[in-house]
């Protein structure tokens, strides 16, 4: 650990430091945003869009090496495909809601597979795995700006929509009743979950951005006793687990998302082991 917090102070290696504010500054998202998904019971949903947006990946790479599209970025075309996929999804929940799970795994199948075919017709093929898997260490300063924007959009909507918020997300009929616009708030929710995925694709990657987004809120549900403690609880664990993972992945020399996940996924089976047991 020693050696870890050395090379955060060591002025030649910016982009360790830039990792940890990821950390945090995602760990903020997978708090807020975490809650509300497990709440809501919709992990699925999000898995979807977060596979699903390795075709907008894929196609912004193919439209701007073939010059279709000049400076087209992946994150252009991620942010496209996650908010139509959630558009897509929302839309079948909403009125059919006997096909949500055929719909749920085609967008994330097609999606995928388009990611995969673009990639495979780009000039100097694209590995998809640094995008499936992300690389905290490679995250820009744009990329932080980018992830401080959304984070104050994200508490200020749930600071100021909370009482609605914590309606819908436990008893939707009654706080349909009570005149709260549920429909709405389930398309927005859906909508800030993709444009977070996007985000936190580069902290964990896509295939592992779900987890975070469910093991951290699953630890605090232990601990909480509303939707404001579980955000907050799920905050902190985020970043214990993101600040864990980075110093023992710095330490062994080991992928860095993968060893967050493996210690929130530790963690949380803890937790669980422990709760169930003083139940008894």
């Amino acid at each position: 650990m020693r050696s870890f917090l050395l090379a955060l102070g060591n002025p030649s290696l910016p982009f360790l430091r830039n990792a940890l504010y990821a950390g945090v500054l995602s760990s903020i998202l997978f708090g807020v945003v975490g809650a509300v998904v497990t709440v809501k019971r919709i992990a699925g949903l999000a898995g979807s869009i977060s596979h699903a947006v390795l075709g907008g990946i894929g196609l912004a790479l193919f439209l701007s090496v073939h010059g279709i599209v000049p400076g087209i970025t992946p994150l252009a075309g991620a942010l496209l495909f996650a908010l139509l996929s959630a558009l897509i999804i929302g839309f079948v929940s909403l009125k059919a809601k006997q096909r949500v799970d055929t719909a749920i795994n085609a967008v994330w199948a097609i999606g995928m597979s388009l990611g995969v075919l673009f990639m495979a017709k780009t000039p100097g093929y694209t590995d998809p795995v640094s995008y499936l898997f992300g690389n905290i260490l490679f995250i820009s300063t744009d990329n932080l700006i980018l992830l401080a924007l959304l984070d104050g959009v994200v508490v200020f909507l749930a600071y100021w929509f909370y009482p609605q918020l914590q309606a819908a997300a436990f008893d939707e009929e009654f706080a349909r009743v009570r005149g709260v616009p549920t429909e709405a708030f389930f398309l927005v929710i859906l909508g800030i979950t993709a444009v977070s995925v996007v985000l936190l694709q580069t902290f964990v990657g896509l295939v592992m951005v779900i987890a975070m987004l469910t093991l951290p809120a699953g630890t605090a549900s232990h601990l909480a006793r509303n939707l404001a403690s579980l955000m907050v609880w799920g905050g902190v664990f985020s970043f214990l687990f993101s600040f864990g993972g980075l110093a023992v992945s710095w330490m062994y020399d080991l992928p860095t998302g993968a060893v967050v996940v493996v210690l929130a996924g530790g963690v949380y089976l803890l937790a669980s082991g422990i709760a169930y047991g003083s139940s008894r």
